[in-house]
């Protein structure tokens, strides 16, 4: 896997939970792409216009654990865990990002709350589930 898409997408992603980016319609706009759709740790599906029209959740987040694997030409799925200090609740985020009109946008995302924290070091004692880099000739 490319290293510098690696650290792109994480710059994105970063800025993407960002609270500076997540009140600025204008730059959710600009990361999101025009088909984007959300399943949120409540459950419930959200599509970029809700996004942009209701906002989304403000909160102080950092992340941690992040993964790239490459699904296709343009195409990468991020894993990775939020630490949520203002709910206080962590919840492992996955993200499909598309290259689109020569950047790379944010197609889906889904959040999962969970008791995991940062300091985990493997998945149910497996360290090669979900907590490393695939290339995309690996099987």
């Amino acid at each position: 896997m490319n290293q510098q898409l690696i650290q792109q997408l994480k710059v994105l992603e970063k800025s993407h939970i960002s609270l500076e980016v997540r009140t600025s319609k204008e730059a959710m706009n600009e990361i999101l792409a025009d088909e984007f759709w959300e399943i949120g740790s409540s459950g419930i599906i959200y599509d970029k216009e809700y996004c942009l029209e209701q906002g989304v959740v403000l909160t102080d987040m950092s992340l941690h654990h992040y993964h790239v694997q490459e699904l296709s030409e343009g195409v990468a799925l991020a894993t990775y865990l939020v630490v949520d200090k203002t709910r206080q609740r962590n919840t492992w985020r996955s993200s499909i990002w598309k290259f689109i009109d020569d950047r790379w946008q944010l197609y889906f995302h889904q959040g999962t709350i969970t008791k995991d924290s940062p300091e985990l070091e493997s998945l149910n004692g497996r360290s090669d589930v979900g907590l490393r880099s695939f290339s995309s000739n690996e099987k």
